[in-house]
């Protein structure tokens, strides 16, 4: 099976601080992600694209529909999927990279970074160098390694998060605006590392608002305008 397949996903949101109104976002949502894919969704702001890469990663629960990932050699409904086989998911096939980095206080970049790759049994040096040769990739001073990134401009932060997002090898990732806040010699390195795993048969769903970004990367366009609700007329 393709490693991702989403089909009639529907997400509505409940504001219950505001007497429960109902704010529809998505309906029938369905498409395929291929290996060695990177797919990029598409359409304006507040039509969706993030909803669905947090249901994709199972942060937002679903209303209907189905989000099936292969996983260990089967296939698993993430929509359904109990809160202990989703994070085994995250662990071993779906690795995500945010726009923020959220980490421990006080913990050194370089650990930040290691940390998925000895989650999943590699030895600690072996995921350490991995961790050191991303930083360097990316251009952060080695002066900063063994710093942690609270203190960090928002584009350090930035490759921070991305060199964690592109350590392991998951089968699928997910990227949320991974060139925000980067200049363009480090937006060209990530756009190296997307082709890297494209060539490894990464599948890979992506937001990306930088119109040259997304020509340089997208192999599909998934517009999300044409998931949206219809809107009863007044």
């Amino acid at each position: 099976m393709s490693p991702l397949v989403v089909t009639g996903l529907s997400k509505t949101f409940t504001m219950h601080l505001r007497s429960g109104i109902e704010l529809p976002v998505l309906r029938h949502a369905s498409f395929t992600l291929a290996d060695g894919q990177c797919a990029v969704l598409s359409g304006p702001s507040g039509v969706g694209k993030s909803s669905i890469l947090k249901m994709v990663w199972g942060n937002y629960a679903v209303d209907a529909g189905q989000i099936m990932v292969r996983h260990r050699g089967g296939a698993v409904d993430l929509a359904r999927a109990e809160p202990r086989l989703v994070l085994e998911v995250r662990r071993e096939t779906i690795g995500y990279v945010s726009q923020f980095l959220r980490v421990v206080p006080r913990v050194a970049a370089e650990d930040i970074v290691a940390e998925p790759l000895t989650q999943r049994g590699v030895e600690p040096a072996i995921a350490l160098t991995r961790a050191r040769d991303l930083l360097a990739q990316l251009n952060l001073p080695q002066m900063l390694w063994r710093l942690p990134p609270s203190t960090f401009s928002g584009g350090e932060q930035q490759r921070v998060n991305i060199a964690r997002g592109f350590t392991t090898d998951h089968p699928i990732l997910l990227l949320d605006e991974p060139t925000a806040s980067l200049d363009a010699a480090n937006r060209d390195v990530v756009l190296d590392l997307i082709a890297a795993k494209k060539r490894r048969g990464v599948a890979l769903l992506g937001i990306f608002h930088d119109g040259s970004v997304r020509q340089a990367v997208a192999d599909a366009t998934i517009d999300v305008s044409a998931f949206a609700p219809r809107r009863e007329a007044a």
